[in-house]
C-alpha cells in the first residue's frame, strides 16, 4: 500500500506555486515536484536497514528554478542532442535554440524541465500534465504531455504519453542523478554496473552520434556483464560515459525489458531499470565541477554520481537509420520505465 500526500513548496516568480508529492511504500519513499516533474529524492533501504536518500539535488526551490543541470527532471520536448539544433519534418525546416556547444540539447532554453506541470492524485502516485503550444522552443504542434508516477512495494514507475496536433520529433525521459551510497558520497567508482545492450552509438566530439551502430564486444562500452565503474572509468576514451546504449533496434515491437542494473556491494543497495525504450543514455556525470552546492551542503564533483536515462537514440530527427521519433496526429506517444530499488 502506498501512501500519497502533497505540500505546498514554494513559489516561482511570475510562473505560479510549486508543490511537493510524497509517495511512501513500506521499502522506499519518493518525493516529486511539480516544478519540472522533478524526482528530487527517493530514499531507500541498505543491507543494514539505514534509509538514505540517492538522489542528487536541491534544498529548497531556488536550486532548482536556477538549475542548468536537469537533477530530477523530466526532459524534453526532446530529450538529449539534435545536431546544429535543426531538423526538417514533412520538408519544412525547424531552427531550435543552441543550447549544447553547437547542438540544442533536452528540449531547449526552456524545456519541460522548467514548467510547473499540472498535478492530480492516482492510485499510488500522482499524474503530471502539461501542455506544450505550438511553436514552444521552436517546435512544431501543441503537445498535450503527461508523466505518472507511481510507487508500488520497491517500484517505481514512469509513463510517459504525448499527443501532438502537428508531426513533431518527441523523446522524454528522467535526469535523476543516482548514488547508490547516499546523495553526498563522493563518487561512484565502488558501483557494479551492467547493461543489457550488446551495441552503442559512437559519437562525434561534440557527443552527436555518428551513425554507426557499433557492437560492444571487445570494448569498454562491454557493460553486459556487471564491471567496477572505477576501474572502466579509465578505460573510456573521454571524460567518462554519456554514450546511448542500445536495448532494441529499429522495427523491434514495443516491449518492456530489463536495462540496467547498478549494485553499491557497501551498502548493498541494488537499482533495476526496465524500460520499453529503445535506448539508455548512462552518463557517469562527467560535467558536474564541485561548483554546484546541492542537499546538506553537499558539492557536487565530477562522477559523483550517474543517469541511466531511457530514451530514444540521440538525433534520432536527423538520422534516419534510427528508431523513428516523429509523432503524428491521431497517434499516441507511450513509454514505461520501472526504477527498482532492492538490496543484496
Amino acid at each position: 500500500m502506498t501512501e500519497v500526500s502533497q505540500q505546498p513548496w514554494g513559489e516561482v516568480s511570475g510562473v505560479g506555486s510549486v508543490d511537493l508529492w510524497i509517495l511512501q511504500s513500506s521499502q522506499v519513499q519518493v518525493e516529486v515536484l511539480t516544478l519540472g516533474a522533478v524526482i528530487r529524492s527517493v530514499c531507500s533501504r541498505g543491507k543494514h536497514g539505514d534509509m538514505e536518500d540517492i538522489v542528487l539535488g536541491y534544498d529548497d526551490l531556488e536550486g532548482y528554478v536556477s538549475d542548468k543541470r536537469y537533477f530530477g527532471a523530466v526532459v524534453g520536448r526532446v530529450a538529449n542532442r539534435i545536431a546544429r539544433g535543426h531538423f526538417v519534418v514533412e520538408g519544412k525546416e525547424y531552427q531550435l535554440d543552441i543550447n549544447n556547444g553547437p547542438n540544442a540539447l533536452h528540449g531547449g532554453l526552456r524545456g519541460f524541465s522548467k514548467a510547473i506541470w499540472l498535478a492530480t492524485a492516482v492510485e499510488g502516485g500522482v499524474h503530471l500534465s502539461l501542455t506544450s503550444p505550438d511553436g514552444d522552443q521552436g517546435y512544431p504542434g501543441e503537445v498535450q504531455v503527461s508523466v505518472t508516477y507511481t510507487l508500488q512495494g520497491e517500484t517505481l514507475t514512469a509513463e510517459y504519453r504525448a499527443r501532438s496536433t502537428k508531426t513533431t520529433p518527441i523523446n522524454l525521459t528522467n535526469h535523476s542523478y543516482f548514488n547508490l551510497a547516499g546523495q553526498a558520497a563522493a563518487d561512484i567508482y565502488d558501483h557494479e554496473v551492467s547493461i543489457n545492450a550488446q551495441s552503442y552509438l559512437p559519437v562525434d566530439d561534440t557527443s552527436i552520434p555518428t551513425g554507426e551502430i557499433r557492437a560492444v564486444e571487445g570494448s569498454p562500452f562491454d557493460l553486459r556483464k556487471p564491471v567496477l565503474i572505477g576501474s572502466r572509468l579509465k578505460e573510456v576514451p573521454g571524460p567518462g560515459f554519456d554514450h546511448n546504449f542500445c536495448l532494441s533496434l529499429p522495427g523491434d515491437p514495443w516491449m518492456r525489458k530489463h536495462a540496467a542494473r547498478v549494485c553499491h556491494p557497501a551498502s548493498g543497495r541494488v537499482l533495476e531499470v526496465s524500460t520499453s525504450q529503445p535506448g539508455v543514455q548512462f552518463y557517469t556525470a562527467n560535467f558536474l565541477d564541485g561548483s554546484i552546492t546541492g542537499k546538506g551542503g553537499t558539492r557536487y564533483g565530477k562522477h559523483s554520481s550517474f543517469c541511466l536515462e531511457t530514451q530514444n537514440w540521440p538525433d534520432a530527427v536527423n538520422q534516419t537509420s534510427f528508431p523513428d521519433c516523429l509523432l503524428r496526429p491521431g497517434e499516441e506517444y507511450r513509454h514505461i520505465t520501472c526504477f527498482t530499488f532492492t538490496t543484496v
